[in-house]
């Protein structure tokens, strides 16, 4: 549970009231009614909220022995209207939650915080909005000890004065807001017990404030996602107290220094990825023995990994990608780091064979050093990881992939295996006994200059929904079993020497011809773990068939209209012929449309000016005629869209469509490799 909920369970334990045994005041009844009345949507209160009954039977409130209301607890109950300030009236109300509604306007923090009362503050998750008024520092001293803002609209300077007079500030969340300027130094000054602060996901800018080395109870500081530049001050590590500091995505420089990273012993989660730090990994981080998430990744941090990490036992994630580091894993022990369920080296420098200690971490789901130096083949221990759910290898010089998939097939749970550009000039194995895999969801064996054909074995894999085997050099004809891949619906088998009519197969692909199994299938993508870019994100990508630059023949069928689905379709440098299918303008959420370098004939269809969604689209190098159409996307379209169609004819290539026969221009038949280059760029790839 995150630090801010267990600190505000904590207090509420606290402060929470006992059963009344009298009846609530006229006065404090008013106060509530025109909170209601002020609400546009109230969520059904108003059956219980009548002015004949006794307030503290009400929905959602809590009144103290003497009939006092101490606790307004309405989270959740699609409240939709403005906060009315005279709930700062409430002279024994302790706790008021209105977290999660749909409260918009500006918040009554005079009223509320200047409560003589209240202790737990909680507006979390709703829609409001403006600027926080500052209180004057001569206000008197409020006994407020967990606000939470988070998650609205609030804009504008954050206030500086507001904090001194909270002395008793233990917890404060204002994240994912809009709030600009500084983190006001005031802050641990004024609340010697202050514990918890997080201001992530705003527009904070500057340093961090030296006067962060007062809060000695700190214990999480988070403020990741913002503009904050320049180093960390030494006077940070001062707050020995701190167990939680992220702060990722910013601007942060400088090298993590020895001296001070050993003065945060108690430590367990320390995010500070997507920043600018460099130099090498500090050796007294193997000190930080309480240290679970250790994430440094998206710097420019280099060298080897210092052996003493194998010192933090309690280590969950380690998370280093897009680094320049470098070295051989070996040098660690990480059977000593059990607990490890992420592993995350992408795009680095390291090098030799993975070492057999990593396979001992038996508790991992995620493991991906795609793009680094490793070489050899997989050793059989590997089968230990019988945890793994996202497996990413790629681009290394790994050998042997029928090893490889022999032990890859026995991770029962994987959902994600990513191992091209790996085992380059191998035959892929059509091995029936490669009979796993059956939870698995996406695999990409790309890149990999493979020979073979397609292995009867993918049949086996029922619940895949993306299929890579781009740039290699497989032949044959696509069998027709594919077309029982139920959830297929992201299929890229370019470059390579794959022939005969393959069109009438995949046509077939049940789920491109179903928006509504397209959503089914982003709905169960979502339990998958991934990982991408700063954050575990899911990929789900747009639906594709992407066959290009292969020898397929035949003509394009009407029945390709029936895959309403399909975001881009790539069928350029093939044999295909006859003419473009005036169905394919059925494809509403068509995005890309690739036909170049085939031997099509007749016009290009008019209604495809009406594919609204048409951003990248290609028919160089046909035997097309007649005018292009207008309108729609196809004013946005470069002319070399049209390239080696003489007899194509539209404002957009300069050649009138009036004149009996068009002329072609000499080298009109010469590639377009603009064209060819911009094919290849918008193709959609796995991340590492």
């Amino acid at each position: 549970m995150d630090a801010y909920y267990r600190e505000k369970r904590r207090l509420g334990s606290q402060v929470g009231g006992a059963s009344s045994t009298g009846s609530c005041t006229d006065q404090e009844k008013s106060f509530l009614l025109q909170f209601l009345a002020g609400l546009s949507e109230d969520g059904g209160l108003a059956v219980s909220w009548r002015n004949d009954t006794d307030c503290c039977t009400w929905e959602g409130i809590t009144c103290g022995t003497d009939a006092t209301i101490t606790e307004i607890s309405l989270a959740s109950k699609g409240l939709e209207g403005h906060i009315s300030p005279y709930l700062g009236n409430l002279t024994g109300l302790l706790h008021l939650n209105l977290s999660h509604n749909l409260l918009s306007g500006e918040l009554p923090l005079e009223e509320l915080v200047s409560s003589s009362s209240i202790v737990i503050l909680d507006v979390s998750f709703n829609h409001l909005s403006g600027a926080l008024k500052e209180l004057s520092a001569h206000t008197t001293i409020r006994p407020l000890q967990v606000l939470n803002i988070s998650s609205n609209l609030f804009a504008g300077q954050f206030p500086s004065t507001t904090w001194k007079v909270m002395n008793n500030l233990v917890a404060l969340n204002a994240s994912n807001n809009s709030f600009v300027g500084q983190i006001p130094s005031s802050l641990c000054i004024n609340a010697p017990s202050f514990a918890v602060l997080d201001l992530s996901f705003n527009q904070f800018g500057g340093s961090i404030p030296l006067d962060i080395s007062n809060c000695s109870m700190l214990r999480v500081l988070k403020g990741g996602h913002n503009n904050f530049h320049g180093a960390l001050p030494d006077e940070l590590f001062n707050a020995s107290s701190l167990e939680y500091l992220s702060f990722p995505d910013n601007f942060l420089n400088g090298v993590l220094d020895d001296a001070n990273i050993i003065k945060l012993s108690k430590l367990s989660i320390l995010d500070l990825e997507q920043n600018m730090f460099s130099g090498k990994i500090p050796k007294s981080i193997g000190q930080l023995k309480r240290l679970e998430e250790f994430r440094l990744g998206e710097n420019k941090l280099y060298g080897e990994l210092p052996s003493t990490l194998g010192n933090c036992t309690n280590l969950k994630i380690l998370d280093l990608k897009f680094n320049n580091l470098s070295g051989d894993l070996g040098k660690i022990d990480f059977s000593s780091l059990s607990n490890l369920t992420t592993i995350d080296l992408l795009v680095n420098n390291f090098s030799g064979t993975v070492p057999d200690s990593i396979y001992a971490c038996t508790n991992l789901i995620v493991l991906r050093i795609a793009r680094n130096n490793f070489h050899g083949e997989f050793s059989q221990t590997m089968n230990r990881l019988r945890s793994l759910v996202f497996l990413s290898v790629a681009d290394n010089a790994f050998t042997n992939i029928r090893s490889a998939l022999h032990i890859f097939k026995t991770f029962r749970k994987l959902k994600m295996l990513l191992i091209g550009g790996n085992f380059k000039n191998e035959v892929l194995p059509e091995d029936e006994t490669i009979d796993g895999f059956e939870n698995l969801q996406h695999l990409s064996i790309s890149g990999s200059s493979l020979y073979g054909k397609m292995p009867v074995w993918l049949s086996k894999l029922t619940n895949l929904e993306k299929l890579h085997l781009y740039d290699n050099q497989l032949t044959g004809s696509v069998p027709v079993w594919i077309k029982n891949l139920n959830f297929l619906l992201h299929l890229d088998i370019t470059n390579n020497n794959f022939t005969g009519e393959i069109l009438t197969t995949l046509i077939q692909l049940p789920v491109l011809k179903s928006k509504k199994m397209v959503s089914i299938l982003n709905e169960r993508v979502s339990k998958i773990i991934v990982c991408s870019g700063s954050r575990h994100q899911l990929l789900m990508g747009p639906a594709t068939l992407n066959i290009g630059r292969n020898g397929f023949t035949g003509v394009i069928p009407p029945e390709i209209g029936q895959l309403k689905a399909l975001d881009m379709l790539d069928l350029s440098y093939n044999s295909f012929s006859g003419e473009i299918p005036q169905e394919i303008c059925n494809l509403t959420d068509l995005e890309m449309l690739d036909l170049s370098n085939n031997n099509l004939t007749g016009t290009i269809p008019s209604e495809l000016s009406k594919l609204h969604f048409l951003s990248a689209f290609n028919v160089s190098n046909n035997d097309l005629e007649g005018p292009i159409p207008t309108g729609g996307q196809f004013g946005t379209f470069d002319n070399s869209s049209f390239d080696g169609n003489p007899k194509l004819c539209g404002p957009m290539i300069s050649r009138q469509c009036n004149s009996a026969k068009a002329i072609p221009t000499p080298g009109f038949y010469a590639y377009n490799f603009s064209v060819n280059i911009f094919g290849i760029t918008i193709r959609c790839y796995y991340p590492g």
